[in-house]
């Protein structure tokens, strides 16, 4: 992966992500991961845990966190996972895209939905980042400006790809 969000999955720091798949399918395939319901494992050993939608509300729920006293309307990630050697909750938004629409506006709302986040997850010191998996449409130069936007409000993008060891997971020998 170089700097700019633009990278493959032939490196060794991540895998090729279809934007068809969700994050438990896609790591319960690579070898050495084990998934069991929401638990990620690698080699035996607990790694991180996902929630997807409704469930980042049941964990919220589960550590005391009542969102209506936090944020004023619920967010639904297309996936999160809460990686727990870096302590960190990983948002992910896949956007996989073959003709121009509405998605074109939804990139730029990163920055607001990662304070939203941060601000569901402070009491927990819980550290949020935003990600999106991006199909190549958006390589085109008319997204130049947005990923540009996207990079200058400390979110992330990356195309058909997860780099794992940016999310603090191992990256599986081939």
């Amino acid at each position: 992966m170089k700097t700019g969000g633009f990278g493959g999955a032939n490196t060794k720091t991540g895998l090729a992500f279809e934007g068809k798949t969700d994050i438990l399918t896609f790591l319960s395939k690579q070898k050495d991961y084990q998934v069991q319901e929401n638990i990620v494992f690698f080699k035996g050993e607990e790694v991180a845990r996902t929630y997807k939608k409704y469930a980042f509300y049941k964990f919220l729920e589960e550590n005391g966190i009542d969102w209506k006293n936090i944020i004023s309307k619920r967010l639904l990630p297309d996936d999160s996972i809460f990686v727990i050697v870096k302590n960190t909750l990983y948002i992910i938004e896949v956007k996989f895209q073959q003709v121009a629409g509405s998605v074109d506006e939804k990139l730029q709302t990163c920055d607001f939905k990662r304070k939203q986040y941060q601000k569901l997850l402070a009491q927990l010191n819980v550290e949020v980042e935003y990600i999106y998996i991006l199909s190549d449409w958006f390589r085109k130069p008319e997204y130049r400006d947005v990923l540009d936007y996207i990079h200058s409000v400390h979110c992330s993008y990356y195309f058909e790809y997860l780099p794992l060891d940016k999310i603090g997971l191992p990256v599986p020998t081939i």
